[in-house]
């Protein structure tokens, strides 16, 4: 769904990291989740069932399954996120000139807002080689762990960058992250989901983003850049 876009100039591109700046058919996510479970099993001692069910929990009432085992469980944050993204990111990911080439031609600030860890971000950024384009990695635990979609989460990232919300665009491959960032004014851009009205631009992929953000800042900044 597209509606109009009149407002402040934009400043900000804030985009989502894992199956948001590389496909989610890399099966990286998959490896990630897979480890979340083994961490369950092995560290926490649940079983295989109990650690799904409790999962699934975790993901609807705290947003990610690391804020539930903190909740309920008092885990090391530290220990968990090290665990989980102990993965070898060279058989998952390939560098993307394409994707650096396109965020070269954005004159926007851009930020990477993950419930990751900054070190896994990093390592993605570099892995993907467009690291050099990422001046700010706001991660969980620079927001005081709270995550995507907690509301509070993003009122950290706006204050952050001293930004109001119509300032941003933010892009992500969950409907549930990006209806908080709606709710503050962000222009939300999805990326590889399915079509709905919850936000304002959908796309395929990541390199479609460039089209509909050339056109925001024509509208808005009176700029495009080639």
């Amino acid at each position: 769904m597209e509606q109009a876009m009149g407002g402040p100039r934009l400043r900000y591109l804030i985009l989502d990291l894992d199956d948001t700046l590389y496909p989610r058919r890399s099966g990286l996510m998959d490896l990630i989740s897979e480890r979340i479970g083994r961490y369950m099993t092995e560290r926490l001692g649940f079983s295989p069932d109990h650690a799904e069910a409790l999962r699934r929990r975790y993901y609807a009432q705290y947003g990610t399954t690391l804020r539930g085992l903190m909740e309920e469980h008092r885990i090391d944050p530290e220990d968990y996120l090290a665990y989980v993204h102990d993965v070898p990111l060279d058989a998952y990911l390939q560098p993307d000139p394409a994707l650096d080439q396109m965020l070269r031609r954005i004159p926007l600030t851009k930020v990477i807002f993950t419930n990751a860890s900054e070190e896994h971000a990093r390592r993605v950024l570099e892995r993907l080689g467009v690291a050099h384009h990422f001046p700010i990695i706001l991660d969980v635990r620079r927001l005081e762990y709270y995550n995507k979609p907690d509301p509070e989460a993003y009122r950290r990232i706006l204050r952050h960058l001293n930004a109001q919300g119509p300032e941003c665009i933010f892009v992500d491959d969950s409907v549930r992250n990006l209806r908080p960032a709606r709710a503050l004014g962000m222009i939300t851009i999805l990326v590889d989901g399915h079509l709905e009205d919850e936000v304002d631009f959908h796309v395929p992929d990541i390199l479609s983003i460039e089209p509909v953000i050339q056109r925001l800042l024509l509208e808005r900044n009176g700029d495009v850049k080639d």
